[in-house]
């Protein structure tokens, strides 16, 4: 499957931390995305504080479906090789009225089975019921993110925002981040709709409110390569 992904995909990955294909995902399991995830779109816009996002939906059909679909195990696997697995999916949809920023941030959390006190684990929080924990680098250095667009997103619909290469520094504190967005420019990739924006966890990015707010839906799709050590249990393995 890996081989119909240009290899420069794997080599802009490994040098700026992030890659876009498009067009990947066929519009059929688009519209079906689309279909089943209309509720939550929903619930969204009444006034429920979701923020546009809504988290652990990895084991809803449609999401499962398209989590160990061809076309997005294609881009894992180059990546993480042929063993990987989803570990965790969120649904983010900016609208009129869900209409947010996101600050410079590394994704250093994964969500587990449970809490174990476990070396090279910390700062442990509860997110909607599941256990959250920071993991360590080097399992977040073996991790990718793929986020399929149900929705196009160009310069006004809030893109994520990038700071390349900035995940081959390890854990960033909030003075490094300072001094990356003074140095570097940042790139803010349009994706089609179908489209998959892949990128490292520890890489910088953020995301501006939209300019002229429409749907903006995107399903977040974590995925990693290796079990965790010793009792420690992912929340989900697809």
């Amino acid at each position: 499957m890996a081989s119909a992904i240009p290899v420069e995909f794997l080599v802009a990955i490994e040098q700026d931390g992030w890659a876009a294909i498009e067009p990947l995902v066929p519009p059929e399991s688009i519209d079906r995305a689309i279909d089943h995830l209309v509720p939550l779109g929903a619930k969204q816009d009444d006034g429920s504080g979701r923020r546009g996002g809504v988290r652990d939906i990895l084991l809803m059909p449609v999401v499962r479906e398209l989590a160990c679909s061809a076309q997005v195990r294609s881009v894992a696997e180059l990546v993480l090789g042929p063993a990987c697995f989803a570990v965790r999916a969120i649904l983010f949809d900016k609208t009129p009225t869900s209409n947010w920023k996101v600050i410079w941030h590394q994704d250093l959390t994964i969500a587990v089975e449970r809490r174990i006190e476990t070396l090279g684990f910390d700062r442990w929080t509860n997110k909607g019921g599941i256990p959250h924990v920071q993991a360590p680098v080097a399992l977040l250095e073996r991790m990718i993110a793929i986020r399929v667009h149900l929705d196009a997103c160009g310069a006004e619909n809030g893109p994520m925002r990038l700071l390349p290469g900035s995940h081959r520094e390890g854990r960033l504190s909030s003075d490094a981040i300072a001094r990356w967005r003074a140095v570097r420019t940042p790139v803010g990739p349009s994706v089609e709709r179908g489209g998959v924006l892949a990128f490292r966890p520890l890489l910088l990015h953020a995301s501006s409110a939209a300019v002229v707010p429409s749907h903006r839906r995107v399903i977040h799709i974590e995925f990693a390569a290796e079990d965790l050590p010793g009792p420690l249990r992912w929340h989900t393995r697809v």
